[in-house]
């Protein structure tokens, strides 16, 4: 098990008092995680000893960029357990990732009638660009409901699965809900039908162990800023095969092999994908936060979260009038999202803001699963490897202080 209170000095944004006499409690990391000092100094130490561009200079200071950005991505994949490090690609967050894939394959695969399977469940990341995807091709979208419980309806998915289905893309862990969703079931049953298989990974790979070959997806995607990294950085894996075969997505430097006035060659993977100068302290950055990750091991990060949800649920059920959206902890992972009878979102995340407790309020980028379930927001505490149970307590306080200035 994680020994917190040593966790909790590893992120120097936890002894800050948000208003005089008030500590932070930090309950946002589904929206994006503190950072720990590892991660903060490696970007630090880049900066003022290593900083040049990386692939384009022979002098050492770009040597030293380039090895540390490199080794970076080695890291990452081992992470995941990815067969090969030119498959682990730098995009700038998990929505950039799905982008390039809509954008890559989607355009050379997809045509007028042909099918691609989401969830009711998903972020407008997982969304808004396979809708544009279907708008220019004349392809049809199709979804996997959800039931009352906040898990998949995995009863309707062979109705939803055929022939013309191309790609199912679906997350791995709902942000609002936090259904962990049977991963590999629904990545084996897209391949029953010749379908391909996205994972949106942005809240699962921060928070239990991930092995892109034991789950067999064909791309995974997610974001730095979730994991303990830094903002602007983020990974799609795709197997070899598929990479190979995409056009790239964007043109210019660091992609391309060989150019001329008449045309261009592309370059090997990982960086036909790459155009352009990269962001490479966040790069080291991500290396660093898989390392500090590793260090915890994920199986302790995912236990803890799964204590701590325990514990959330738990006390979060004996607010009166307060009604929790989302399986039971069990089936899902750090995330508490509720509503609170009488009270907007808005003004609940303002209350608690006042006694020091960062929550989310809103759709969370997940308006659809929202009108679902007739409602136009929620709050949502998220957890992490620094969370307590004292926090919780300090967050049902606080709830029920703001029940009692509206006189709830």
């Amino acid at each position: 098990m994680l020994d917190t209170n040593r966790v909790r000095a590893d992120f120097p944004i936890l002894q800050r008092e948000v208003h005089p006499g008030v500590p932070l409690v930090y309950l946002d990391s589904a929206a994006s995680s503190q950072k720990p000092l590892p991660v903060i100094e490696a970007m630090n130490a880049y900066y003022r000893q290593t900083h040049a561009n990386v692939h384009r200079g022979i002098h050492r200071l770009s040597e030293d960029a380039t090895n540390a950005y490199e080794d970076a991505r080695r890291r990452i994949a081992r992470f995941i357990n990815a067969p090969d490090p030119a498959g682990v690609i730098y995009v700038r967050n998990a929505t950039e990732a799905i982008n390039l894939v809509a954008y890559s394959w989607g355009r050379a695969n997809i045509a007028a009638g042909d099918e691609i399977l989401l969830t009711q469940m998903e972020h407008h990341a997982n969304l808004v660009p396979w809708q544009m995807l279907a708008q220019e091709k004349g392809a049809v979208l199709r979804y996997l409901p959800f039931l009352p419980d906040g898990t998949l309806d995995l009863a309707q998915l062979p109705a939803l699965l055929s022939e013309k289905t191309r790609l199912f893309a679906f997350t791995a862990m709902s942000n609002v809900f936090g259904t962990l969703t049977p991963v590999r079931a629904l990545v084996d049953a897209a391949h029953s039908v010749g379908a391909l298989a996205l994972v949106d990974g942005a809240q699962s790979v921060p928070h239990l162990p991930v092995d892109v070959q034991a789950l067999d997806c064909d791309f995974l995607v997610f974001s730095g800023h979730k994991m303990c990294g830094p903002t602007g950085i983020g990974i799609l894996y795709g197997k070899r095969a598929l990479l190979e075969a995409m056009p790239p997505f964007m043109g210019g430097g660091d992609m391309i092999r060989r150019v001329t006035l008449e045309g261009a060659t592309w370059n090997e993977l990982p960086y036909k994908f790459e155009a352009g100068t990269p962001a490479i302290a966040e790069a080291i950055g991500l290396g660093v936060a898989v390392d500090y990750l590793t260090g915890l091991g994920m199986d302790n990060v995912h236990a803890h979260e799964q204590l701590i949800t325990s514990y959330a649920l738990e006390a979060l059920s004996e607010v009166g009038g307060l009604r929790l959206l989302g399986p039971p902890a069990g089936l899902k992972g750090g995330v508490a999202a509720f509503t609170l009878q009488g009270l907007h979102p808005h003004d609940i995340a303002q209350l608690l803001d006042e006694d020091g407790v960062a929550i989310r309020a809103g759709h969370h980028c997940a308006m659809p699963l929202h009108h679902i379930l007739g409602i136009n927001a929620s709050a949502r505490a998220s957890f992490y490897v620094h969370t307590t149970t004292a926090e919780i307590d300090r967050l049902v306080e606080s709830l029920e202080r703001a029940k009692r200035v509206f006189r709830i």
